[in-house]
């Protein structure tokens, strides 16, 4: 089957188990806009053919996976979602550069598709992905942002410790093995005295500790922001450690912050994102982060929250306020 004849396609790139990217395939369906899922870490090249030429309007010839393809410039949109990397193996040289032969060939063509709308573009979720920037961003848009320190000086560390309540938290949220499960690092409280020379190992992020009473999750897509106020129980620090004791309940996002919120994607080129906000008990609402790439399927179920049919609108319509 080809897309050529039946209307411009979406592009969804992620795991062939996504449940998140179902729901959005599934109202795209529903529309009758034509969709090619696909995996590029694990279809291709086995179970995928790439075919592409320069043209004078950009990237011309034909994307298949399996039975169905699409025509690279009818393409309307491409949903990044999370795809598996193209697989290596460290001891084969081969191996490793057909890897990355794959990733810069079909990967640089579907990233350079003309008219096509990005959610969002890998490489802006890969620049967004970098708290420092985020960070820095959140407070050039006006967003109150807990005082930090990213350091690998123990001496340092000691002292930003000793100068307020503060917490520890990975830069990076990657999922690591313990004893055979999953297991992730949660932000924590940490103490001057806790300070030693191990943390000369590696850069670490110290953040003052924000007093707050709730928390607050915003997903954004293209303009829109949908929020809900996330409950934990009294003394947790990190909300995604204690999942099972939460409740949620939908919340305003105040128009300055929503402002705020559009204005951070625009500086990454993103379309989506996911922030994390601290609610003090005036009513202030601090950034801890945003995951550019972040899940939201359960919290539309949980608070109510439209968040497929955004999802979807976005990608039918291929256009995007920030390109």
């Amino acid at each position: 089957m080809s897309y050529a004849m039946g209307g411009r396609p979406v592009l969804v790139s992620t795991q062939h188990e996504d449940a998140t990217a179902d729901l959005v395939i599934a109202e795209l369906s529903r529309r009758r806009v034509p969709v090619l899922r696909f995996d590029p870490g694990r279809d291709f090249p086995e179970h995928a053919a790439l075919a592409a030429r320069t043209g004078p309007n950009g990237w011309e010839g034909r994307f298949t996976v399996g039975d169905r393809s699409a025509e690279l410039s009818a393409v309307r949109a491409l949903y990044h979602r999370r795809p598996n990397r193209h697989a290596t193996d460290a001891g084969e040289q081969w191996a490793q550069f057909a890897a990355q032969e794959n990733r810069r060939g079909l990967g640089g063509v579907l990233g350079a598709l003309p008219d096509c709308l990005y959610l969002s573009h890998p490489q802006a979720i890969a620049r967004g992905e970098y708290k420092p920037a985020q960070l820095d961003v959140a407070a050039r848009v006006g967003l109150t942002v807990p005082t930090t320190l990213i350091t690998n000086d123990p001496t340092e560390a000691k002292a930003f410790c000793g100068e307020q309540p503060t917490i520890y938290k990975p830069l990076h949220a990657g999922a690591y093995d313990v004893d055979g499960e999953t297991a992730g690092i949660w932000a924590a409280p940490v103490e001057a005295s806790e300070m030693d020379e191990a943390v000369s190992h590696s850069a670490h992020l110290f953040q003052a500790q924000v007093p707050k009473v709730a928390d607050v999750r915003a997903v954004v897509v293209g303009t829109q922001v949908f929020s809900a106020v996330i409950n934990a129980p009294s003394g947790v620090v990190d909300w995604r450690a204690d999942y099972l004791s939460l409740t949620y309940e939908p919340v305003f996002c105040p128009q300055e912050i929503h402002g705020a919120l559009v204005k951070f994607l625009a500086a990454f080129g993103l379309n989506f994102g996911a922030f994390d906000f601290a609610v003090t008990e005036d009513g202030e609402w601090w950034f801890l982060e945003c995951n550019p790439n972040g899940q939201w399927a359960w919290l539309e179920d949980a608070a109510g929250l439209p968040i497929t049919s955004a999802i979807a609108d976005l990608l039918e319509n291929g256009a995007s306020p920030h390109e």
